[in-house]
């Protein structure tokens, strides 16, 4: 039991577990950020020695989510998001990206990590205009999740459902198909689904992942581009489809590209 004078901070501090690494802050050290602990250090490196190219793949994920929300604000104009599996704060988060485009824009963020809960302060800073909420629940429970969002988000105005690199959690393919069907149905037509996994076109990946998946950490499953391409089924793609994220409309200032094995794609609710 916890002592009830203790602070949701401290709580949250109580749960984090360092003994076993942790893909969240794994990623965040990939990223050059500063909250992970050794044990998640080691892990990466060890990933990175075997799979030289993960950095680059976290930066061109992250390079993606810029671009992506971007357009869905800007060139969408959608004006409330979904992002379930954010993750640890870093640099340009959702939030950021969306009211930078849209001031009045509204985020919830989803996750179900201790330390995120202890950096929801960072996560929860907004325009005057804006809203941004954090929910702390699992992507296993979908219906929790609608259920809590609809506190802060209007589901009968569209919506974009963020899904970058969390369905892999879900071992269960069919499982995971279900919870994004679950996610979309219960969006309204003219929503949009910004969604990215890691793929298993990569030998040295796939064998840096089992090597991970072995330390007792909560494995993620890498899948083919074309199971990836059935959370989209019923959705109006946006061109140029499902790519590699660095080829998914490019800036004129990202010359040089080079793809990664971590694929993604923007689709349109009918």
């Amino acid at each position: 039991m916890t002592d009830g004078s203790s602070t949701p901070d401290q709580q949250a501090l109580n749960k984090i577990d360092t003994t076993v690494p942790h893909s969240a802050r794994i990623w965040n050290y990939w990223m050059g950020g500063k909250d992970n602990y050794e044990v998640d250090r080691i892990a990466g490196d060890e990933y990175r020695e075997v799979a030289p190219n993960i950095e680059t793949m976290a930066r061109a994920s992250r390079a993606y989510l810029i671009r992506t929300v971007t357009h869905v604000a800007g060139d969408c104009g959608i004006r409330q998001f979904l992002d379930i599996g954010t993750g640890l704060p870093t640099y340009d988060n959702t939030h950021q990206v969306a009211q930078r485009v849209a001031p009045e824009a509204r985020i919830v963020y989803v996750d179900n990590d201790p330390l995120v809960l202890r950096h929801a302060q960072a996560l929860l800073t907004s325009t005057r205009e804006g809203v941004t909420d954090y929910i702390d629940a699992d992507l296993h429970e979908p219906e929790r999740i609608l259920e809590a969002a609809a506190k802060t988000l209007d589901f009968d105005r569209p919506i974009a459902l963020m899904l970058m690199g969390i369905l892999g959690h879900i071992r269960n393919y069919d499982e995971a198909v279900s919870v994004v069907r679950r996610l979309q149905d219960a969006l309204p037509s003219g929503s949009y689904f910004v969604h990215y996994d890691s793929t298993d076109t990569d030998q040295a990946l796939k064998e840096a992942q089992q090597g991970y998946d072995d330390t007792g950490a909560v494995p993620y499953v890498l899948r083919s581009v074309a199971q990836i391409s059935r959370f989209y089924a019923g959705l109006e793609l946006i061109e140029p489809g499902i790519v590699s994220c660095p080829l998914w409309r490019p800036g004129p200032s990202e010359t040089g590209i080079e793809t990664t094995d971590v694929h993604g794609g923007v689709a349109r609710k009918p």
